[in-house]
C-alpha cells in the first residue's frame, strides 16, 4: 500500500498498487489500475480516467480494459492517463501530458511535457516524443523514433466531412521528425528517415530519405554516420 502520508490521495479500492510505488499530492487513481513495483507518480496525477465519448463514437458504450503501468514508470505532475492505456517499463509520461485509451507506450520511452498521445497509438521502445507533440489516433511508431517539439499528425484526409476511415502516420524505426513538422493522413516515414523542421509531409517518404519544405520534397539522403 501506498505511504499513508501522500496528502490528498484518492484511491480507488480495486486497484492493485505493487512494492515501493510512490505518490505525490493529490493524486487520483480509478477502478481496477494496475502499478507495478517502484512506479513514481507525481503531484495531481489522474490515473484510469474514462474516456467520455461522443454518442457518434464507434466506441461508445465500449468498455476500456485497465490502465496497466509497468514496473519502473514515471507518470510526472498533473499527467492523465487513461484506463485501456498500457505504460512500459522505465517509461516517462512528462508532465500535463495525456495518454488516451487502448495506446501502447513501450519501454523506456518518454513522452514531453504536454504532449498527447490519441487513442489506439502503438509507440514502441526508447521514442522521445517531446514537448507538445501530437500523435494522432491509429498511428504507429516504431522503436527509437525521435520526435522533436510540436510536431502534429493528423488522420481525417475529409478534415470533418462525412465519415472517412481514419488512418494515422507510421514512424519506422529509427526516424527522425523535426520540430513543428506536419504530417498528413497516412503517410509512412521510412526508417532511419529525416523529416527537417516546419515540413509539412504529403506523401510517404523513402527510407533514410532527407526532406524538407512546404510540400516536403527529398532533398538528399541520411550519411552512413548518422544511421542508429
Amino acid at each position: 500500500m501506498p505511504d499513508p502520508v501522500a496528502p490528498g490521495l484518492v484511491l480507488s479500492p480495486s486497484a492493485r498498487v505493487g512494492a515501493g510505488v510512490s505518490f505525490g499530492a493529490h493524486v487520483v487513481v480509478h477502478d481496477d489500475v494496475e502499478i507495478g513495483d517502484g512506479v513514481r507518480i507525481q503531484d495531481g496525477v489522474v490515473l484510469g480516467k474514462p474516456a467520455t465519448l461522443a454518442p457518434t463514437s464507434a466506441n461508445a458504450g465500449r468498455a476500456a480494459p485497465p490502465l496497466r503501468i509497468a514496473a519502473g514508470a514515471t507518470i510526472c505532475a498533473q499527467a492523465v492517463v487513461f484506463a485501456g492505456a498500457d505504460i512500459g517499463p522505465g517509461a516517462i509520461i512528462g508532465d500535463q501530458s495525456y495518454v488516451r485509451e487502448r495506446a501502447v507506450i513501450g519501454e523506456r520511452s518518454i513522452v514531453g511535457r504536454g504532449t498527447c498521445v490519441d487513442n489506439d497509438v502503438s509507440v514502441g521502445a526508447r521514442v522521445r516524443l517531446q514537448t507538445g507533440v501530437y500523435l494522432t489516433a491509429f498511428s504507429l511508431v516504431e522503436d527509437d523514433v525521435f520526435v522533436g517539439p510540436c510536431a502534429i499528425t493528423t488522420n481525417d484526409p475529409a478534415a470533418g466531412r462525412g465519415e472517412p476511415e481514419l488512418t494515422g502516420a507510421t514512424l519506422r524505426r529509427a526516424c527522425r521528425i523535426g520540430a513543428g513538422a506536419v504530417l498528413l493522413p497516412g503517410v509512412e516515414i521510412g526508417e532511419e528517415a529525416f523529416v527537417a523542421a516546419g515540413a509539412v509531409v504529403t506523401t510517404s517518404v523513402a527510407p533514410r530519405a532527407v526532406v524538407m519544405g512546404v510540400p516536403a520534397r527529398t532533398v538528399r539522403e541520411v550519411p552512413e554516420t548518422d544511421l542508429l
